[in-house]
Order: C-alpha cells, then structure tokens, then sequence
C-alpha cells in the first residue's frame, strides 16, 4: 500500500511538472527543484544540483532524465517508470488534441498572443532557475571564477557564432570539474581561541554555553569547597 502511494505520489508531482512547464529544458528547472526539493524533499539541493548537471550531459531532454533519476532513487525501476511516463504525458495529450486542429490553431491571433507571453514566461523561469541553483554553489573564489568564466564563454559563443559544438563545452566542463575536485587543498587554519574554548577534550573541565568552568579541586576524597565551608583550607 505505501508502494503504491509513492508511485502515485510520483506521477502526480511529475504530471503537474510536465503540465504546467512551458519552454521545457532550462525552463522546468526551477519547477522541478520546487517540487522534488522544496515541497517533497526527495533529494536536497546539493543532490538536485548534480542531477540537473548529469541530466544536461547525457543525452535526451533533462526533465526526463531527471525525472527518471529522481523516480529510480524513490521508487526503484518501476518509480523511474512513472516518473518518466508522467512527465511526458501531458505533453503528448496536448501536441495531439493541437495536431487535430493545427491549421486553425495557427490562425488565431489569441493563441499567437499567449505563445509571446510564454516565451517572457520562459526567460523568468530560467533566470529563477540559475538564482536557486546558486544557492547550493559552495561560496568561494574558486566557485565565483568558474561560473564568471563559463558564462563569458556562452556569451561570447552565442553572440559571435563560433559553432563549438556542445560536446566540446561538456567534455571541457568535464576536465575542469575534475580539475577542480582534485586540486590540492590548502592547510586549514589553525584553530582559534573561541575554538579552543568550545572544544571539550579535557575531562576535568566542562563547556557551559561556550564557556569554560572548571571543576573544583578535590584532595583525598574531599573537595576544596567542603573544606572551605569547614575552615580547613
């Protein structure tokens, strides 16, 4: 029975998905991250931002491969299953009840209209998209050069027509990733005193709110506050 709740749990997340994205690819990131992460939480956002990576390097659109990554990892096979069929669902319902009346449909001028407010649509989701992902980016120089660097590089791909094929730009994306990962790491910094303070390593002391509050002397079974209070020390 919870089986059978997940899987239907499954499809009509990624159903909503597929319904109610336009645009697909980049646009239905930021769909997708607010279902699976935000809403469901069936992965975190580190988790989401590999995905989206491993889905845009392996061929196929990336709301399915991500889909079916998410599902597999809920659900098993058959949860990949579902997932996958329940993203591309409404797509196809839609494209055939258009494909019926395709040449009327071109023809109205309200449809031409909604098609323009989508594309505007499109672009905010994207942008929303890249915001939420830059979230989960690890906060250091490192991170700030590479994505100043790569979306230079888009640009100046995208405005002079350069024809880099994208096999080229993954395989670079790649080598740099790796790069990064195993470039050496730097000492870390030496503990602080404010550290030191929080440690508790010595058993003779204790750590009360952050501070250090040691414990009374005790000689021969008999501790230096008692033999205060009796006037033997």
């Amino acid at each position: 029975m919870k089986k059978f709740k997940l899987y239907l749990q499954l499809f009509w997340t990624f159903f909503k998905i597929g319904l109610f994205t336009f645009g697909g690819g980049y646009a239905m990131i930021s769909v997708i991250l607010h279902e699976v992460v935000e809403k469901r939480k069936y992965i975190s956002s580190d988790e989401f931002s590999d995905v989206v990576a491993l889905a845009e390097s392996t061929p196929g659109p990336i709301a399915i491969n991500s889909s079916t990554y998410i599902g597999y990892k809920m659900g098993g096979v058959l949860g990949a299953l579902v997932s996958s069929l329940a993203v591309c669902l409404p797509s196809f319902i839609i494209i055939y009840v258009i494909s019926l009346f395709f040449s009327q449909f071109l023809e109205l001028e309200l449809a031409a209209k909604a098609f323009k407010g989508i594309q505007c649509g499109v672009a905010v989701l994207i942008v929303a998209a890249a915001f939420k992902l830059f979230k989960s980016v690890k906060k250091n120089a490192v991170s700030y050069i590479l994505i100043i660097c790569s979306s230079l590089a888009l640009l100046a791909i995208d405005v002079f027509s350069l024809g880099i094929s994208t096999i080229y730009l993954i395989i670079l994306g790649l080598a740099v990733g790796v790069a990064v990962y195993f470039r050496p790491k730097s000492r870390e910094s030496e503990p602080t005193e404010e550290d030191l303070v929080l440690m508790t390593k010595n058993a003779d002391n204790e750590v009360i709110a952050g501070d250090i509050v040691e414990k009374p002397a005790e000689h021969d079974g008999v501790s230096a506050t008692d033999t205060i209070g009796e006037g033997k020390v």
